[in-house]
C-alpha cells in the first residue's frame, strides 16, 4: 500500500506524507515499518522538512513531517502506468505527473551527490513551499522544480527576499530554460542539477 500510493501522494499538494491517503484512518505506526523496508532496500527515499534554513540543516529537521519519493524516475513512470509519449507533450491532463516526475527526478540528482542531505520546507498555515534545502560546504541552498519553461511563482522568491532575507540565501531554480542569474536566484536548466551541487560542495 505505502508503494503504490507514492504516485499519488507526489502528484499532489500535499505539504507531508498522509498515513490517510494510504488508508482511510491509516496511523504512522501501521506504516512505519513498510517505510523502513522500502528504504532499506534501496527503492524509497525519505525527505524531511526542515523547519529554517540554518547551517546546520539537521538542527531543525521535523521528524513528523517527510515525503517519500522512489528510487528512479523509470520506476516512477511505471508504477504510475505513465504512457511515455505523454511526457513528451504539452497536455495539460498531465500537467501534475510531470511535475511530480520532474520533483523526483531533481531529488535523484542531488541524492547521487556525495555528502548531501535533502530537506525540504513547507509552513503549516501557508502555501508556500521550497521543493529541497541542500545544505553545501558553503552556505544553504533553496531550491525550486519547474517542470516546463512556465516559472512563474512566488514561493521561492517571497523566501529568500523577504521571510529569511537576513540569512542572503541565494535560491536556485532547476527548469527548462537556460543557465540565468538574476542575483537572488540562478536558473539552471535540468540536466545540469548534480554538476551544480557538486560545484557548490
Amino acid at each position: 500500500m505505502v508503494w503504490n500510493s507514492i504516485p499519488a501522494q507526489l502528484a499532489k499538494e500535499n505539504k507531508k506524507y498522509i498515513y490517510g491517503a494510504v488508508r482511510k484512518g491509516g496511523r504512522a505506526k501501521d506504516f512505519e515499518m513498510a517505510i523502513q523496508w522500502l528504504m532499506d532496500a534501496g527503492l524509497a527515499y525519505k525527505v524531511h522538512r526542515c523547519k529554517t534554513p540554518e547551517q546546520p540543516l539537521r538542527f531543525y529537521e521535523d521528524f513528523d513531517a517527510f515525503k517519500l519519493y522512489l528510487l528512479d524516475v523509470g520506476l516512477l513512470g511505471a508504477l504510475s502506468n505513465a504512457k511515455p509519449g505523454l511526457m513528451l507533450t504539452s497536455n495539460d491532463v498531465f500537467t501534475e505527473f510531470k511535475g511530480a516526475f520532474t520533483e523526483n527526478y531533481v531529488m535523484e540528482q542531488l541524492k547521487s551527490a556525495d555528502d548531501i542531505e535533502v530537506y525540504y520546507f513547507s509552513k503549516d498555515y501557508s502555501t508556500q513551499e521550497i521543493d529541497f534545502l541542500v545544505q553545501t560546504s558553503r552556505r544553504v541552498v533553496p531550491v525550486e522544480v519547474k517542470a516546463e519553461e512556465n516559472v512563474k511563482s512566488k514561493s521561492l522568491s517571497q523566501f529568500v527576499k523577504t521571510d529569511h532575507a537576513d540569512k542572503k540565501l541565494k535560491g536556485l531554480r532547476c527548469s527548462m530554460k537556460p543557465y540565468v542569474d538574476q542575483g537572488w536566484m540562478e536558473n539552471i536548466p535540468l540536466y545540469s542539477v548534480k554538476a551544480y551541487i557538486d560545484k557548490e560542495k
